[in-house]
This record gives structure tokens, sequence and C-alpha cells, in this order.
């Protein structure tokens, strides 16, 4: 039960932080937030009051729709990746922490579950935020079109809109198929240096 409530909580904590870190990455780096949504069961309701850019509405539980990175992929990559500095340098260690003897089990068991959400996330993101790093990374070696067509944060979307449009070329599925592997490369890598800092 301590497992199942510290994930529960855990995850409705870390669904609107992770918004709002999207957030504080694109404006660290330079960028401007102009709509940020935040669905009302994670808060958005509350979150509008102190956020202007905030909007409780959503298809998504979360999402990150209005931005301008003035055409830097830096800045973009930045956005997209800030969020997953808590997997980096908190998630894995909470982890290792949960895996303690020094730990009482009841604690034990609370902190695996609230560890789950912030660990894991960049696999969970693979479709997501991962998927879009990627893309961001491989299109800039192609064309503008590439850029547009591409790039997404919800792979599945843009491969439904893609099919369903009779639109889908040779070329988009390397693209997209290259895009997806450098995701699932920098989803390892991330927990790999979470593993790293834990350790340290």
């Amino acid at each position: 039960m301590p497992v199942i409530f510290g994930l529960a909580l855990s995850w409705w904590l870390y669904v609107p932080l992770h918004e709002l870190l999207h957030a504080a990455g694109c404006e660290l780096a330079g960028g401007e937030v102009t709509r940020l949504e935040i669905a009302p069961e994670y808060g958005g309701l509350v979150l509008q009051h102190l956020f202007p850019f905030v909007t409780p509405s959503s298809e998504y539980a979360g999402r990150l729709s209005g931005f301008d990175t003035h055409g830097n992929d830096a800045i973009y990559l930045v956005t997209v990746f800030f969020p997953y500095l808590l997997t980096l340098f908190v998630g894995v260690l909470l982890l290792r922490l949960a895996a303690s003897a020094q730990v009482s089990r009841p604690a034990r068991c609370l902190l695996f579950g609230g560890a789950l959400p912030i660990a894991y996330a960049p696999f969970v993101s693979l479709p997501g935020d991962y998927y879009e790093m990627g893309s961001i990374i491989v299109s800039r070696g192609w064309s503008e079109a590439a850029v547009q067509r591409w790039r997404s944060d919800d792979l599945f979307k843009l491969m439904g809109g893609l099919f369903s449009d009779n639109e889908i070329q040779i070329i988009d599925v390397v693209g997209i198929s290259m895009s997806a592997v450098v995701g699932i490369l920098l989803a390892f890598l991330t927990y790999w240096l979470g593993v790293q800092w834990a350790r340290s």
C-alpha cells in the first residue's frame, strides 16, 4: 500500500512540476513562454493564478503548447530536456535510497513508489519528449521540410497524421525512425548519468 500511495502522490506532484520546468528551461535558455496547458486535476486551476501563461485545460495531463525559441535549436533542446534534470539528480538517487537497509521498510516502500515516476520519466516519455529531442537533432541535418514534418512531442499523433493523409514517404520513415533511435539513446544516457550521480 505505501508503494501505491507514494507512486500516486509523486505522479500527481510530478506532472505539473515537469511542465513548469519545461517553461523554466525555455525562459532560462533565452526563449519565451506564452501558453502552458495543465489539466485541472493536476492543479491547473490553482497554477493559473500563480503563472500568467498557465491555462487549466489540455488534451494531455500537461503540455507546453506556446513557446518561442527564436529559431534556436539549443534553446529548444534545453526547453524539452530541462525537467529530466530531476531524473538525473533526484529520481535515480531516490531509487537507490529506497534500497538502503538504513531506511525502515515502510519508508523504503513509500520512497520506492515516489521515486518511480521521476526516475523512469525518460522511458515513459520515449514517444513524447525524448522523440522530440531526437527529432530536433536528426532533422537539423536535413531540409526545412524535414524540420516541419518530423518534429513533434507526440510520435503516435505524428505518425497517425502522416498515414491518414497518405503523405508518408520513405524519407519520412527513415527520419522518424532515426529520431526515435536517438531519443532512446538519450533516455538511456540520462538514466546512466543519474546512476553515476547517485553512486558518487
